[in-house]
């Protein structure tokens, strides 16, 4: 055997071992699924604001713009009759939610809603109208996302007020009765008269529903209220007491 030279001996000693190439299809499938990982994380980030924060800065402008509609209708003298309600019947005030003024327009169909306003139930039970001799006005609202108007339904207790603006009059209710929960197909709920609420007799009574928990829809939260009094509207669109 042929003696080894002292510089093959150095070249062999500083040459880096051999990787084993099963290594570095291993290494390329983690890399690319952690890399899929963090896609997938920045688009679900992604489709949570728009569906929270920028779906609701959409809304609200809608909203504001159909509002202004209805107001300037009500300068010129033009009330829901004779826009056969299309453009909204009214603004929904309820202080204890803390948001504002919310137009309120016929249908509660998901199109309707989202454009950040309430709607007042067509079916499965008609709603009565608030100038009706007695019945309930059942409106529903989004809890979240696309103006979330009733998001804060919870904050509402018995004895708050809820106010109906029209052109001509303001209903002013009273909320005797909350249900933090109950079946999506529960229409016990908005019956004319809303025995599930305690009362056992027609009235002029307003009902308030949204889905819950908070970003589901998996059950109803309903809150109660009864006409207290009604106030004509001044020239000068004088608010009631509760909303001063």
């Amino acid at each position: 055997m042929a003696a080894r030279t002292e510089q093959e001996e150095r070249t062999e000693e500083s040459a880096p071992p051999v990787r084993r190439g099963s290594r570095r299809p291993v290494a390329t499938v983690v890399s690319f699924f952690g890399e899929l990982l963090i896609t997938a994380g920045l688009v679900l980030g992604l489709f949570v604001v728009y569906s929270l924060w920028w779906t609701n800065v959409l809304a609200d402008r809608e909203a504001g713009k159909q509002g202004d509609t209805v107001r300037g209708h009500w300068a010129e003298g033009r009330g829901p009759g004779e826009l056969d309600t299309k453009d909204g019947i009214g603004f929904l005030h309820v202080p204890a939610m803390k948001n504002g003024e919310v137009l309120v327009k016929k249908g509660t169909d998901t199109e309707t809603l989202n454009n950040g306003i309430a709607g007042y139930y067509t079916d499965p039970v008609k709603s009565a109208l608030p100038s009706d001799a007695q019945g309930n006005f059942t409106l529903a609202a989004h809890r979240d996302g696309h103006g979330a108007k009733f998001h804060n339904i919870d904050k509402v207790r018995k004895g708050d007020a809820i106010v109906f603006e029209t052109k001509d009059t303001w209903y002013v209710y009273k909320v005797y009765a909350e249900l933090p929960e109950t079946s999506k197909y529960n229409v016990d709920a908005i019956a004319p008269v809303p025995k599930e609420s305690g009362v056992k007799k027609p009235g002029r009574y307003i009902t308030l529903t949204t889905c819950t928990p908070v970003y589901t829809s998996k059950y109803r939260y309903i809150v109660w209220g009864e006409l207290v009094r009604t106030e004509k509207v001044d020239s000068d669109r004088t608010k009631p007491a509760e909303l001063r």
